[in-house]
């Protein structure tokens, strides 16, 4: 597989600590097929969280959904035969990597809902320092619709406000000091650095669960799909949140502060068979 790792060296793994995000270009170009056929499956076979973001007063189309590895085999097969929990490791600078969840996301041509401005960590019942999720586009992507990251807000002090995607209202009800609004990201003027790359399938952005990102809507005359992964390192535990989480994995029966349960979040790397 065409998957060299030559990029991620020290400065690399720094650059990653300090922007919160990196761009890796051509680590999956031959996945890149299979994946497309796991997404039409998905499609076909939607899975039960599967979701529409467009209401009918928009254009276009943009439908998600996500914790389908176990049931899709494309996506099985990508998640534990590539590379990418080593990359996670690497990049996570732990010694190995738990798999927490795959998010298929796509938008049809001409869909103008942008992706809300937002963090993963306050979605997810787990909390850590060692985290990475992955976004891999299936198309290719202009600055235009291109996955958009505020360099460096992973170490913001708390943590921002999750809100609901299509309608981007409040997902925990009314707000509390335990977390922060946005600022202005769309603002020109807002301060904050923005980093946003032009992408070929096989290229992949690597970012902290805590880095603020989002998208615009895709105004090209294609479609826009993103396989997503998500990735904990050792230090990676569950951590009781004030409402519900996403996803919410009911009857999961852990406790604050619990290693993931490995039969539902396997450790992939090291890998099993390998001292």
């Amino acid at each position: 597989m065409n998957e060299s790792f030559d990029t991620i060296d020290n400065p690399a793994c720094t650059a990653y600590a300090e922007h919160g995000a990196i761009c890796l270009r051509g680590v999956f170009a031959d996945w890149i097929d299979l994946l497309c056929a796991g997404v039409e499956r998905n499609h076909d076979e939607p899975g039960p969280y599967f979701s529409e973001n467009v209401t009918a007063d928009d254009s276009g189309r943009f439908w998600d959904d996500y914790c389908n590895w176990q049931r899709i085999p494309e996506f099985q097969r990508f998640i534990t035969e590539s590379s990418a929990a080593e990359l996670a490791a690497r990049v996570m600078r732990s010694r190995s990597a738990q798999f927490f969840h795959d998010h298929v996301l796509v938008k049809e041509a001409n869909t103008a809902k942008p992706t809300p401005w937002h963090q993963d960590a306050p979605y997810y019942f787990t909390d850590g320092t060692q985290t990475v999720s992955f976004w891999l586009p299936l198309d290719p992507v202009s600055k235009a619709e291109t996955l958009r990251l505020v360099a460096g807000s992973q170490r913001w002090p708390k943590l921002v406000l999750p809100v609901k995607w299509l309608d981007d209202a409040e997902f925990y009800g009314a707000q509390n000091d335990q977390y922060m609004t946005l600022p202005e990201l769309d603002d020109p003027d807002c301060g904050e650095t923005i980093l946003e790359w032009e992408m070929q399938p096989g290229d992949a952005v690597l970012f902290d669960f805590r880095t603020v990102h989002g998208a615009r809507g895709n105004f090209q005359n294609r479609r826009r799909r993103a396989f997503s992964m998500r990735w904990i390192g050792d230090d990676g535990h569950y951590t009781k949140r004030q409402g519900r989480t996403s996803p919410p994995y009911p009857g999961h029966d852990m406790t604050d502060g619990q290693k993931l349960r490995e039969d539902w979040f396997p450790v992939l790397w090291p890998r099993r068979s390998e001292p």
